[in-house]
């Protein structure tokens, strides 16, 4: 079976032969676009032997320093794929390089992490409490210059994205109605074009801003496979729960601040192996989120030999 139909196969909810593992990194800022990303990123699909990639999205929304009320929201710039086209070039590439082989996917930032992007986190979750409806004139904008950007990496072949998610995190946002009027509806818009084209596609419940307490809003989100830190309101869900929770596949089981980027490489097979024993069946190993950068690449690699030789009875 190769990468390509391994992945493909726990999108289904078949078992593969052996376990599909991935992890996921930002390079250097030479290596964000254009033929140095596609090389960069064709450098570390093939040393680690991961089964699934990614390609980072290192192309953020321009910052607009005008919006400082929130009636400035709708003002907003649209973007037009000519903005995007450095990472497109990067994403050309690696579906000429990798297409036949494996899934290639995008990371993609959801509207909400993009608008944060354009007018700053904070400004926008305080702008959303002030004036929600002003708020999301810009998130129409916003959304549509994203999916100008979906629509590019679709018609270059890509299988599907990573898509990012936050707004849900324990005090994020003012009050929990905001999340669901002014952040699930642009989350669902992209998500749900989507998935009504692409074969496969990764949920992300990214806690890098602040964890969950609550994961439950994203079960209605579209993705083949979810991916999320499984610490949710103090306590350690298991992948099984997850998949159950979700209904589709966990993909993850490692935490991408442990052992996996600061220690050994036997401490990097040892994590693996614990996080295969508590694995639901199927599954991809995998990290809660991107590893941070520095770590070490063999202890990607280690991990994810220990995942290829992996079976249920071992």
């Amino acid at each position: 079976m190769t990468k390509r139909e391994a992945i493909l196969a726990v999108g289904d909810g078949r078992t593969p032969p052996y376990v599909p593992a991935a992890f996921f990194m930002h390079f250097d800022p030479s290596c964000h676009e254009g033929r140095p990303a596609v090389e960069k990123h064709l450098e570390f699909f093939r040393y680690t032997d991961m089964d699934l990639a990614k390609i980072q999205y290192e192309r953020k929304f321009p910052a607009d320093p005008a919006i400082v009320r929130p009636s400035d929201w709708a003002r907003v710039r649209p973007l037009s794929r000519s903005f995007f086209d450095p990472l497109l070039e990067a994403v050309d590439g690696m579906v000429q390089a990798l297409g036949p082989e494996a899934v290639v996917i995008v990371t993609l930032y959801s509207p909400f992490m993009c608008a944060g992007h354009v007018g700053g986190a904070e400004r926008l979750a305080a702008h959303m409490a002030e004036d929600r409806r002003a708020v999301n004139a810009g998130m129409e904008i916003i959304t549509d210059s994203l999916m100008v950007f979906v629509n590019a990496c679709i018609e270059l072949g890509v299988d599907g994205f990573y898509h990012s998610t936050q707004g849900y995190e324990e005090g994020r946002l003012a009050h929990p109605d905001l999340f669901h009027e002014c952040v699930k509806p642009y989350d669902l818009r992209v998500m749900r074009e989507i998935e009504s084209r692409c074969r496969f596609s990764v949920l992300h419940i990214c806690d890098y801003h602040a964890p969950y307490s609550d994961i439950s809003p994203f079960v209605e989100y579209p993705g083949t496979v979810v991916n999320c830190n499984p610490v949710v309101g103090g306590r350690k869900m298991s992948g099984s729960e997850i998949a159950a929770m979700f209904g589709r596949p966990f993909m993850g089981g490692i935490e991408r601040k442990g052992p996996i980027a600061t220690g050994t490489q036997a401490d990097a097979r040892r994590a693996a192996r614990e996080a295969l024993a508590d694995a639901p069946n199927p599954t991809i190993l995998a990290a809660d989120c991107t590893i941070p950068p520095g770590s070490p690449w063999e202890n990607l690699r280690a991990a994810i030999e220990e995942a290829h030789a992996w079976r249920p009875e071992s």
